[in-house]
């Protein structure tokens, strides 16, 4: 009989997911999938108070972690040493407009704190629990818009860029570890806050499908990558066909 993949847990065993950005949007989606899967969810965001309206709606499987990412200690004091955990999935994220008549260095150590410093802190973090687990997987959030950039995106769209670069670095140095580092970079999402962005209608237009995905649909890629057993280090584009224009 072959032996199981260290990134497909048994489901006779407790299996916990860490999930940032866990309090709404993509985050809560992921946390959500999770545990319709029968995983308990770490669910880490620094909205204390979306995060307690979660909890409370979630149920005990749903474990709150009000942490600041772009904090590692914080970080590491807030997880402890989780047991059981199999996966990773670095969903925080922010994205301010910003152009280069507009930006400023506050605006730079902003987003790239929150987007890659943060997933650079938590993967660091929950890196030893996976390997006392026998191995997991990580999912980083990118974006189209580390391929396909947006007008007035100049900031977020690097700051996506390299975590794409950091998901196939984390690949390389993981693997042997059995961990799996995988990102996915949804295009259009249709969230509370890309519609206050005020963009999405116009930008519906350009999708081949006609439509912003919703968070769950991006949920499910996130739980397939996360259940693979032989990729590690790609980036899956989840953009309803934008890039083939």
């Amino acid at each position: 009989m072959a032996a199981s993949s260290p990134t497909e847990p048994s489901t006779a065993v407790e299996s916990t997911a860490l999930v940032t950005g866990a309090a709404s949007g993509m985050g809560r989606a992921v946390a959500e999938r999770f545990l319709a899967e029968g995983w308990s969810v770490l669910g880490l965001d620094r909205d204390t108070t979306a995060l307690d309206k979660a909890a409370a709606e979630l149920g005990a499987a749903f474990r709150p972690v009000p942490v600041d990412i772009t904090d590692r200690a914080a970080v590491a004091t807030a997880l402890g040493s989780p047991e059981h955990l199999r996966a990773v999935v670095n969903a925080a994220g922010i994205y301010p407009p910003t152009l280069l008549v507009t930006y400023d260095e506050a605006a730079y150590r902003r987003i790239f704190d929150v987007n890659v410093l943060g997933t650079l802190n938590v993967t660091a973090e929950a890196v030893p629990a996976l390997r006392t687990a026998g191995g997991g997987s990580v999912v980083n959030f990118a974006s189209i818009d580390a391929f396909a950039v947006s007008p007035g995106q100049l900031l977020y769209s690097a700051s996506k860029a390299a975590v794409v670069c950091l998901t196939r670095s984390l690949a390389q140095e993981l693997g042997a570890d059995g961990i799996t580092v995988n990102a996915v970079a949804p295009g259009w999402v249709d969230t509370p806050g890309t519609r206050a962005g005020g963009r999405m209608e116009q930008a519906v237009s350009g999708i081949p499908l006609g439509r912003a995905a919703q968070p769950e649909e991006i949920a499910d890629w996130v739980w397939k990558l996360c259940h693979g057993t032989y990729m590690t280090g790609e980036t899956l584009v989840v953009s309803g066909g934008v890039t083939v224009r």
